[in-house]
């Protein structure tokens, strides 16, 4: 007999974890959340937002939206991406990172009814802990997973109360690992990965320090500094990097992997700060130091029976393109509703095939991404003159170089302008954001090929009603003169059912499915003099069917079937599509 039963017990609160529980918690699901830790993460580790993971904030409520954007650095002021010598010291240039070119920003703003923001992982991770909390969820910290055995009906799980060193087992119909990179529950169930840990060794540097004069007229989330000879970095280089504006900032710099991690005292980390900010008597608090290593890494398994996992526990990488806490919320908002509605009877269990068969390929897809991204510096320091020597003395000698007025700096200035600007496929990369099509047994597309990128998929979003696409955002608006996004009338832990004028045969049909599958759908007609207008016409621009015709949406927003006209028998089609995904 166990000592603790439940639906779902979730090994770690981080991103991934919490946001498990409280998506479960919303639907209504039992669920327990434990925690090795006394608390939630102690640094801001993950901190780069962006829209699709507000997307699933604004589903577990506009409250939860708002007190993130409360807590967050605006996009505003995250935009200026600087490349110097030292703060203090000379620019070499900058880009307009994370939307804030005009052009990215356009493309934000009609793409998503959220926007981007720095909200550190010190605040996202209590927020969504205690939305999960105060929803039902249970949580034991100080709780640490030991080992678990699974069976047809459920799973066991051994912990440890670090408190009193007693152990414990929990049983519950599905487990989930979201216990980090080096995820114990990954390793015990057997998953499959590919690529390597620890190709390179990075140390953090949190510290406080009022460096307004340095940075207001120019506000980023991240300083790249240069300074050739110094212990920082493999080439001389350094990130300092915004925590909580103008005072509160993280320095990332690396070590040689193949030595021991150093050890940093207080001393030397104050020389550290000084050194790339460039002021000698800096006043500095430093608040810790930690070293990790950077991973190349990703599960092209991430289900082994009742077992799944998710977040760093599937894909490990480093912070480039900030897309670790995104793509580990996003791992969660897959996974919970496909739980919930196993565990209600309202879908078969091979609903959750589909979790892997959608998740890996994003999980392959970030971690090549974020590594990727460390190469593409390689370009700035060659056009920088750094990469031909190792005499520190040399090397500052060709970054002098291109203020010189001969043909070669002009040659090398543009190649430093080319270089940089090219790093946008790391900092503006809304693309590789928010372009995921799902293919899967959750997803009908009736044959339908894929329509093709006309831009470039990493950059650019590409808005498409292509079952396994995210729906598009179109705003609409109600007679009263409010408006809402087209992913509100979606979500909530139910499927919708979206149709124009001549399209009540479908909504129809979605009452009667209510009825007869026990199923929660929403159900809009969107056109004049009804509930909801497309007065732009954006929504009529975006959504590839016609009036008539229907678009069916999965409760994590993902289109999953839709009809481009009227069917003869709009209640069997979508009963068709709606059994298929469903695995009934």
């Amino acid at each position: 007999m166990a000592d603790i039963e439940t639906d779902v017990l979730i090994i770690g609160t981080g991103p991934a974890g919490s946001a498990c529980a409280a998506l479960l918690a919303s639907y209504g699901i039992e669920n327990m959340a434990i925690n090795r830790y006394r608390w939630l993460a102690n640094t801001p580790r993950a901190h780069i937002t962006n829209q699709r993971t507000m997307e699933v904030l604004r589903d577990l409520g506009r409250d939860v939206e708002d007190e993130a954007y409360l807590f967050a650095t605006h996009q505003e002021l995250m935009g200026e991406n600087v490349f110097c010598t030292s703060l203090a010291g000379e620019e070499i240039g900058r880009m307009k990172s994370w939307g804030m070119h005009p052009l990215s920003r356009a493309e934000h703003q009609l793409s998503s009814p959220s926007h981007m923001n720095d909200l550190p992982q010190t605040f996202m991770e209590p927020l969504l802990f205690k939305t999960a909390c105060s929803r039902g969820t249970q949580a034991r910290m100080s709780t640490e997973y030991l080992s678990h055995r699974q069976d047809e009906d459920g799973v066991t799980t051994t912990c440890r109360d670090r408190l009193t060193g007693r152990e414990l087992t929990i049983r519950s119909k599905y487990l989930i690992g979201a216990d980090g990179g080096n995820s114990k529950v990954a390793e015990d169930a057997g998953l499959s990965f590919e690529g390597r840990m620890g190709v390179g060794g990075s140390m953090n540097i949190l510290f406080k320090a009022d460096l307004t004069r340095y940075v207001a007229h120019r506000p980023s989330v991240l300083y790249w500094v240069v300074q050739p000879g110094a212990d920082v970095g493999g080439i001389g280089m350094g990130l300092v990097r915004m925590v909580r504006p103008w005072n509160e900032w993280l320095i990332v710099w690396g070590y040689d992997i193949n030595q021991p991690a150093p050890e940093v005292d207080t001393a030397f980390a104050t020389k550290v700060v000084r050194d790339l900010v460039g002021e000698p008597d800096l006043p500095v608090e430093i608040q810790s130091v930690s070293t990790w290593t950077v991973n190349n890494m990703y599960a092209t398994t991430m289900q082994s029976g009742r077992v799944f996992c998710m977040g760093d526990a599937t894909h490990r990488h480093p912070p480039s393109n900030g897309l670790g806490s995104n793509t580990s919320i996003q791992d969660a908002f897959n996974l919970a509703w496909k739980l919930s509605l196993v565990l209600k009877g309202k879908a078969g269990p091979r609903l959750l095939d589909s979790y892997q068969q959608e998740r890996a390929p994003v999980a392959k897809q970030i971690v090549t991404r974020a590594n990727k991204s460390i190469e593409e510096f390689g370009p700035i320091f060659k056009a920088l003159g750094l990469l031909d020597s190792i005499d520190p003395v040399k090397m500052q000698q060709n970054m002098d170089a291109r203020c010189d007025d001969t043909p070669a700096a002009e040659e090398q200035r543009a190649a430093i302008r080319k270089a940089i600007a090219a790093k946008v496929y790391e900092f503006d990369a809304h693309g590789v954001e928010m372009n995921q099509r799902y293919v899967s047994d959750a997803v009908v597309t009736g044959g339908q090929p894929a329509p093709a990128f006309e831009k470039d998929a990493e950059l650019h979003y590409q808005p498409t009603t292509w079952p396994g696409a995210r729906l598009p955002h179109a705003w609409l608006f109600a007679q009263d003169g409010s408006r809402l996004s087209t992913l509100d009338l979606c979500g909530k832990g139910r499927f919708t059912v979206l149709t124009g004028i001549g399209g009540h045969g479908g909504v129809e049909a979605a009452g009667q499915l209510w009825a007869e599958l026990g199923l929660d759908i929403a159900a809009h007609v969107i056109g004049p003099r009804q509930v909801w207008q497309d007065l732009h016409g954006d929504w009529a621009r975006q959504r590839e069917v016609s009036d008539s015709g229907i678009v069916l949406v999965r409760p994590d927003h993902h289109v999953c079937w839709r009809s481009e006209a009227a069917a003869a028998d709009p209640l069997a089609e979508l009963r068709r599509a709606l059994t298929s995904i469903l695995a009934l």
